[in-house]
């Protein structure tokens, strides 16, 4: 009879474990079907975000251009202009021109002006002092003299022949009468908008109507092409000496349409170019036309973000079905288990009735007596069940409380920071200031980064996490740190005191996990000064020996001897029910720990409590500037 439910259970056991094979082979089926939609709605949200920055990139650049456009024409018109162009040998009048043309430049912050007569000779030059004047050059091979000398305004970007700066150059006409006697040309760089479009996480480049890029963020791909140029196209580029013919190489660009809104994945392909091969990649690009200049502007971010996150919802959605599959199993197998115990004790039951009631009279108390001890063991058995099950819920629901835990009070200090970096980004574009609403968008951005690294932090527990480590400034993490907690500096009118000792040190370490180690001290300092009308936090850093300490100092009641003995506990916390879960300070030991460093707790001897930071000192990595036009200065 025992062998009996065992063999009925095994058939069972195998129908259940086939039947979950099953559901999850259907469930990563339906992931790889859904695997591409998913990935073309994140690329999506990455083009938007790249709409937003193309927006604001193309206002820069049109309203610098719209500026400067009418100045050519004002300069024209000044009679002493004329003056010159008709007697081009008063060297007085020489003299008094270059100085006010070389006044005009610096009040309008061009980069040069100067008056070419009717053969090209330049005649006059804001930058007739400088070892790169164009006093005495010739320019009419340049469209934007031809375009004057017809009477019309002219419009041309080129790299400079005598300064070798890039620029786009305005023109327009000198004329006397129905008769034109020179050109006024203005030129402006465009150095400043690649400068300001550098150190974000998108690459901004404008392309000419030929495809070379004329401007762009990244240096390496400046006046290169696109794709390879036409032979029409080169021999124009070459006759009107717009580029450096022998400089420019193909970035075999090529793109994929996908989605609407004219968003395209694009892949840039360097070749065999050894200066720019390292930043192939594929990139989610956004483009706007300029009729104007007749440019193109377009905004690249990498497609390996949007992958990622695909990657990692199928992943999270994986991992939710097999631990649903689990738990049904689980369910079913002790469900099965308790209908066989029940059927074995009730044919027990049975049979000892049986044999009870063919015995003699003289049994009957000792059958009564063998009832008692079943039903006990009936009541016995179903508390035993009761109680397991609570056992296994109160386990669930404690991994279940400290992962809820953890995540809360990971995410709650990011979240805040971007909370009021959105904030002021609203405030500033009310106000017209978009630099610094982009500025706060980017912060956002970051934000977000560093909640995507938190999310890996939380596994320091168990193991350590995969972030490398490296050099990390110490004044830019403890900078960093001040800025995320500005809000809830601002509410509470508390003033933090930042001494680094006037020195740039660098420690080893990472820079995400430092920021948020001193981001968890310096909001604990805070909280610890929460009766103070005008709380007070110090963070200094000193260089002791190859080591670096941060130290963080509250001015409030100290810690006292137990705090101090269990404060890096995990779970452990003094502030009320509701206000902490004593998770930050037992986190932020965990990553100096992995920097190789110590977190340490004392009380100041002047008061308030001192945590102590110590890594091991690191040097400054050294800086490779990849700017190439360090070499090609504005025309």
């Amino acid at each position: 009879m025992e062998n009996a439910p065992n063999s009925a259970r095994a058939p069972q056991r195998r129908s259940l474990w086939a039947l979950s094979f099953t559901a999850l082979c259907l469930a990563l089926i339906a992931a790889a079907a859904a695997f591409g939609p998913v990935e073309r709605y994140f690329l999506g949200k990455v083009a938007e975000q790249n709409q937003s920055v193309l927006r604001l990139a193309a206002a820069g650049l049109s309203g610098a251009l719209r500026r400067y456009e009418p100045l050519p024409t004002l300069i024209a018109n000044r009679p002493e202009i004329r003056l010159l162009l008709s007697d081009p040998n008063d060297p007085l009048l020489v003299e008094r021109i270059n100085l006010d043309l070389k006044e005009t430049a610096e009040k309008v912050e061009a980069s040069d002006i100067y008056v070419i007569d009717a053969d090209g000779l330049t005649l006059a030059s804001s930058n007739f002092d400088s070892d790169t004047s164009f006093l005495g050059k010739n320019f009419a091979f340049r469209p934007y003299f031809q375009d004057a000398m017809g009477g019309a305004d002219g419009r041309f970007f080129a790299l400079g022949t005598t300064s070798l700066k890039r620029g786009y150059f305005f023109s327009a006409p000198v004329t006397l009468g129905d008769r034109v006697l020179g050109v006024v040309t203005v030129k402006i760089t465009v150095d400043a908008f690649e400068t300001s479009w550098s150190g974000g996480d998108s690459e901004i480049l404008v392309v000419d109507q030929s495809g070379v890029v004329a401007m762009s963020s990244r240096a390496d791909w400046r006046l290169k092409s696109l794709w390879a140029l036409t032979p029409a196209a080169l021999a124009e580029i070459q006759e009107t000496r717009q580029y450096p013919i022998d400089r420019m190489r193909s970035l075999g660009f090529s793109a994929e349409s996908f989605g609407v809104d004219g968003a395209r994945l694009v892949q840039i392909d360097a070749g065999d170019d050894a200066a720019s091969s390292s930043f192939d990649d594929t990139y989610v690009s956004k483009a706007l036309s300029l009729p104007d200049p007749g440019w193109s502007i377009m905004v690249l971010s990498p497609a390996d973000a949007a992958r990622q996150q695909t990657l990692a919802t199928f992943a999270v959605t994986f991992l939710g079905l097999l631990l649903a599959a689990l738990i049904l199993a689980y369910l079913h197998l002790r469900r099965a288990r308790l209908f066989e115990r029940i059927e074995a004790q009730r044919q027990a039951q049975a049979e000892l009735e049986r044999r009870v009631t063919e015995r003699t009279a003289d049994l009957n108390d000792a059958n009564a007596q063998l009832l008692q001890e079943v039903e006990e063991r009936i009541t016995t058995e179903a508390q035993l069940r009761k109680t397991q099950a609570d056992l296994v819920q109160a386990g669930k629901l404690a991994a279940l409380g400290q992962m809820s835990a953890s995540l809360s009070h990971e995410f709650n200090q990011p979240l805040a920071a971007v909370k009021s970096y959105a904030d002021n980004a609203s405030a500033y574009l009310d106000r017209g200031r978009a630099k610094e609403a982009h500025e706060n968008v980017a912060r956002i951005s970051e934000m977000a980064d560093r909640m995507a690294a938190i999310s890996q932090h939380l596994r320091n527990f168990a193991r350590k996490p995969q972030e490398q480590s490296g050099p990390v400034p110490v004044a830019a993490a403890i900078n960093d740190a001040v800025q995320i907690l500005s809000g809830k500096l601002k509410g509470r009118s508390a003033r933090v005191t930042v001494d680094v000792s006037g020195r740039d040190l660098w420690v080893q370490g990472g820079q995400i996990r430092l920021q948020q180690v001193l981001v968890n001290l310096i909001s604990n300092g805070l909280d610890a000064m929460a009766d103070s009308t005008a709380p007070q936090i110090r963070v200094s850093a000193i260089e002791v020996g190859d080591r670096v300490e941060i130290h963080v100092r509250d001015y409030g009641p100290g810690l006292s001897e137990d705090v101090v003995a269990h404060v890096f506990d995990p779970f452990f916390t003094t502030k009320e029910i509701g206000q902490g879960l004593g998770l930050g300070l037992s986190i932020s030991y965990n990553i100096i720990q992995d920097f190789g460093g110590h977190l340490s707790a004392r009380n100041h001897p002047d008061g308030g409590a001192d945590f102590v930071i110590d890594l091991l000192a690191a040097e400054r990595p050294s800086e490779l500037s990849s700017d190439v036009s360090a070499q090609t200065a504005a025309e």
